[in-house]
């Protein structure tokens, strides 16, 4: 139970410094907080908690008032690295979050073109991907290092604690 809320309250913290510091003094340049908050949590938790935490934390970031996109997008797209991120994180935790650093703006500008938000084209899209994924990846290894320090260093393995509770807990 803390380690959940120690997640929401990452989550939360990355959200709000987010929109109220990084965006505001960075304008353009500014790595995603709350995509690499999930990542790394993700890296530590695992795949099923990684999705669950990636899709809360997209829909926060869905539902913050500067919101100029269709409702759900961010949630799809930190649902769906979050639980990638859990996949190979136990392994290569630093590599995980990088991949989801750069993966994820293109995600996030195709979910965008394919759903038929205005302003995104090919010219756009090659020009703001590669800035974005650079951003990240600087970010990257200090988010994750203050989200290991934060959270625990180690992946919780089976037993109590868990996002998502086992079915087969308490059987034979």
């Amino acid at each position: 139970m803390a380690r959940n809320l120690l997640a929401a309250l990452l989550l939360f913290v990355a959200l709000v410094l987010q929109v109220s510091v990084v965006n505001r003094l960075l304008f353009s340049y500014a790595p995603d907080l709350v995509l690499l908050t999930v990542a790394a949590l993700a890296t530590m938790r695992g795949p099923v908690p990684g999705a669950v935490i990636g899709f809360c934390g997209g829909l926060a970031y869905d539902l913050l008032p500067p919101s100029n996109h269709t409702l759900g997008q961010y949630a799809l797209v930190l649902c769906a690295l979050g639980y990638a991120a859990g996949r190979v994180g136990e392994r290569v935790p630093l590599a995980a979050v990088a991949a989801c650093a750069v993966v994820a703006p293109g995600l996030l500008a195709g979910l965008g073109a394919l759903i038929g938000a205005p302003g995104i084209t090919w010219p756009v899209l090659a020009m703001a991907w590669p800035r974005a994924a650079i951003c990240n990846l600087v970010a990257a290894p200090l988010v994750l290092r203050a989200v290991k320090v934060t959270h625990g260093g180690h992946r919780k393995r089976a037993g109590g604690g868990d996002l998502v509770p086992s079915w087969r807990r308490g059987t034979a």
